[in-house]
């Protein structure tokens, strides 16, 4: 079958599918490893957000690469996994941005080979050069987003502003509240709340953070990245600390709940797709990332499980209601307060002692 030809049966396919019905449906979520090495499956290592059923099964109908997923929570989980030998069998995995730079400086990512590559050309020019990736060596931006909070408007009449909020009402969100599983994201968001950096070099100031939010852990439900989502659908939340892709999801769902980028600042962030050096099936992988590069194939995605696309060929194609949608791409009113996050060097471990005394107990 020629490329062309390819390409039409994928787009006719991926036009049959239904935009409504994806929702956080785990797909092929193994629970034990797959043969190493075989042409005919591809192992990834996502989020949980990113399992898409109805895009694995095209692919395998194109291909006859069947995928099979395992998922994490939090970077540092994949990190960890994959430093003790646990990867083996993964030829894609979706690090975000200060991970790729913590990956490659271990020598875990394949330089990519970008004659291989068919979705260059096709991303936006602040995507093709980024500043943790060069050039982008050993990473494809996949979605990019916010940090913030979504709450239950119907049931917070004076909405959040700010990250000071959650310490302003700890009485009404008592046990009400989860903040991400994330060291660098829920230490970041209280560093910026105390007008330092997202990534705050000073143990000084750290520790600040540590201790504000020590003051807080009698309110909070749990440090959660995933299971919040059902929760605050059921009433059993009224706020939770989230990224935006899950946020703008919950809000089509149901318009009660609101998204909002605190204004004192949170992070900027990008999910990227690598191939680690271990990988079993590389040509597999490279397949995978043309695959789902492809404009109406990225646009497609962007729609059903509304991912920020870093794709310019894909965001031509979306609808007005996504393209025009501050929480899915937001202006740059919002972006200016926002930093990305980076790797911090040998004070991570400051980060990571305050953290284990936070979430432990």
């Amino acid at each position: 079958m020629t490329n062309r030809r390819l390409l039409l049966k994928n787009i006719v396919l991926l036009s049959s599918l239904s935009l409504t019905s994806c929702g956080w449906r785990l797909a092929e979520v193994r629970a034990t490893a797959n043969n190493k090495g075989s042409r005919d499956q591809l192992d990834i290592y996502t989020w949980t957000q990113y399992v898409d059923q109805e895009l694995f099964k095209t692919f395998n109908a194109e291909t006859g690469i069947k995928v099979f997923t395992d998922v994490y929570d939090s970077n540092e989980v994949m990190l960890n996994k994959l430093q003790a030998g646990g990867g083996g069998t993964y030829s894609v995995i979706y690090p975000s941005d200060y991970m790729v730079q913590k990956m490659v400086e271990k020598g875990l990512l394949l330089e990519l080979n970008h004659q291989r590559l068919t979705a260059l050309d096709n991303l936006f020019p602040r995507f093709q050069n980024p500043s943790y990736d060069p050039n982008n060596r050993y990473s494809i931006p996949f979605n990019w987003g916010t940090t913030g909070l979504i709450y239950n408007s119907e049931i917070l009449k004076n909405p959040p502003e700010d990250w000071e909020y959650l310490w302003q009402n700890q009485q009404q969100l008592n046990k009400k509240i989860t903040l991400l599983n994330d060291v660098r994201e829920v230490m970041g968001a209280v560093l910026k709340m105390l007008g330092y950096s997202y990534n705050s070099k000073n143990e000084t100031e750290v520790k600040q953070a540590y201790e504000k939010l020590l003051a807080l852990k009698g309110a909070i439900a749990a440090f959660d990245t995933d299971a919040w989502r059902n929760q605050i659908l059921a009433g059993d939340l009224l706020l939770s600390m989230c990224y935006s892709s899950d946020a703008v999801k919950i809000t089509q769902e149901n318009p009660k709940f609101k998204y909002v980028v605190p204004k004192s600042g949170s992070s900027l962030w990008t999910d990227t797709i690598v191939i680690p050096t271990t990988a079993a099936n590389i040509d597999g992988a490279y397949a995978w990332i043309n695959f789902i590069f492809q404009p109406e194939v990225a646009a497609q995605i962007s729609q059903r499980l509304w991912v920020t696309t870093s794709s310019r060929a894909a965001f031509e194609l979306l609808p007005n209601k996504i393209k025009n949608n501050p929480n899915v791409f937001p202006p740059d009113s919002i972006l200016e307060k926002c930093e990305r996050i980076t790797p911090l060097g040998e004070i991570e471990q400051v980060y990571e002692r305050y953290w284990t005394e936070l979430t432990s107990g």
